[in-house]
């Protein structure tokens, strides 16, 4: 078994048990964007908190899981965090299909609450940034099914709880969700749905698979935790909608397309609030959960939330430009260019192979600047890339500018209403001939890395 707990107990140097009480309202979001700005990711443990009701939760809430790129890798097996994108493109191609278990075998259904006693307001939901209206499920993760074939779909979109068992729901205009729900509206039927909270970090990352439509998140989930997922039939909907076995909160309910109300401002992955929007608004009929239940909560808009997501891109970017492009060696999508940067190594492209990986990855609708470098560079040192943008570009020779393409509605530079965006490529693989980079022999290295091992670099003075 594969769960959140497994996960917290084999990483327990990395767990940082609040010893205070917590304010669920911007405290615990303050204290990871603090530790953002130092380059620290503890993951955060967070016993003394208050529900939405205001009185202690019976859930303590852990954030923070998936911040350390390194942490994360570990989750998916993976000791070089470097290898990610080669790893998740393979291990998200061979699906496994998940196990189906009965509820006397699902830990989260557990404890099992329908009608009043379903009070989202038990639930030690964070509001994390001034300027939004309330508490958001941040880690929520959306199963609906395509009402045509069956198929499930699984997508963290927000939800704002806004009463004991109502909430909104924004799945993105775009997203496989979204198609569901309006699949849904033209039959006059409302659509079902269930949020599942917690989990281990290779089953959040394969949920999140960027996948065909339609096409099974379980059997993606399977393939990057490397074992079938074990799912049960939910409470309210049955067999016809399944949640993960091993979750540790599911909310089960149904949403109306007809039914529309303003969602948001909501700090979002760009790190600008994004403005509000109308969602349609969800009834929670049954919740259920584990009897010591740990409540998820993502960071919005700090690498607690990038870092999985873009993970999943350097893989899904792989499979892509890996086809048009057979001397790709990695991808590198980086937290500080959000979603919308991504790095391709290229070692030795033949004549015009670099301006195909380019444009490969621009048709990538989230990605709107990518970088092509050679084996030389280090596409994870922001000052490596730098230097080869500098000394390998000419902008009239190696950039190509493309307009009209799908981007993310997100994008706070865009002009309203922005349905397309530009984007750039920039080709950084050439070098000048008979240019050689500076270096210093291999003895020489080993007998400065030998000193700097006994020293304490903290007396240095600041560079």
């Amino acid at each position: 078994m594969t769960d959140l707990r497994q996960f917290l107990d084999a990483h327990r140097d990395a767990v940082w048990e609040l010893p205070d009480v917590v304010s669920p309202k911007h405290e615990l979001t303050a204290l990871q964007h603090a530790l953002d700005a130092e380059g620290r990711a503890p993951v955060l443990l967070a016993r003394g908190i208050a529900n939405i009701a205001g009185k202690p939760s019976r859930f303590p809430v852990v954030t923070n899981l998936t911040a350390s790129r390194a942490l994360t890798a570990s989750a998916l097996g993976l000791r070089d965090p470097r290898q990610a994108a080669r790893f998740l493109a393979g291990r998200s191609a061979a699906s496994i299909p998940p196990q189906r278990v009965g509820p006397d075998d699902a830990p989260v259904q557990q404890v099992v609450l329908r009608g009043d006693r379903a009070d989202l307001h038990e639930l030690p939901v964070l509001t994390q940034h001034e300027g939004e209206p309330g508490p958001y499920l941040t880690a929520a993760h959306a199963t609906t099914v395509d009402p045509d074939t069956g198929i499930d779909n699984t997508a963290i979109q927000r939800c704002w709880v806004q009463g004991a068992r109502e909430m909104t729901w924004f799945p993105y205009p775009a997203s496989h969700n979204a198609r569901n729900l309006r699949k849904y509206g033209a039959r006059g039927e409302r659509c079902p749905v269930a949020f599942w909270i917690g989990h281990h970090p290779a089953v959040l990352l394969g949920t999140q698979a960027k996948l065909r439509y339609p096409e099974s998140h379980w059997d993606a989930a399977g393939g990057v935790l490397g074992a079938p997922l074990r799912l049960v039939p939910s409470v309210l909907h049955g067999e016809r909608l399944c949640v993960p076995a091993d979750a540790e909160i599911v909310l089960e309910g149904w949403a109306d397309p007809q039914s529309l109300t303003s969602d948001g401002p909501f700090g979002e992955y760009t790190g600008f609030l994004g403005s509000a929007v109308q969602a349609p608004r969800v009834t929670i009929e049954c919740i259920t959960h584990r009897p010591d239940a740990i409540y998820h909560d993502y960071g919005s808009g700090l690498g607690d939330m990038l870092v999985p997501d873009n993970l999943v891109m350097e893989g899904k970017l792989f499979d892509l430009v890996r086809q048009v492009s057979p001397s790709l060696i990695n991808v590198h999508v980086s937290t500080a260019g959000r979603r919308f940067h991504a790095i391709l190594q290229l070692d030795g492209p033949a004549p015009g192979e670099a301006r195909d990986a380019l444009a490969a990855a621009l048709a990538y609708r989230r990605v709107k600047t990518v970088v092509a470098v050679g084996p030389e560079v280090d596409i994870f040192s922001p000052p490596s890339v730098e230097w080869a943008i500098a000394t390998r570009v000419q902008w009239s020779r190696d950039a190509m500018i493309l307009e009209g393409l799908s981007g993310s509605s997100l994008d706070p530079s865009l002009d309203p209403p922005g349905p397309t965006t530009s984007k750039i490529g920039i080709d950084a693989t050439r070098r000048s001939p008979g240019s050689r980079v500076a270096t210093v022999p291999p003895a020489a290295r080993e007998r400065a890395a030998a000193w700097l091992a006994g020293t304490d670099n903290k007396t240095w003075p600041a560079g």
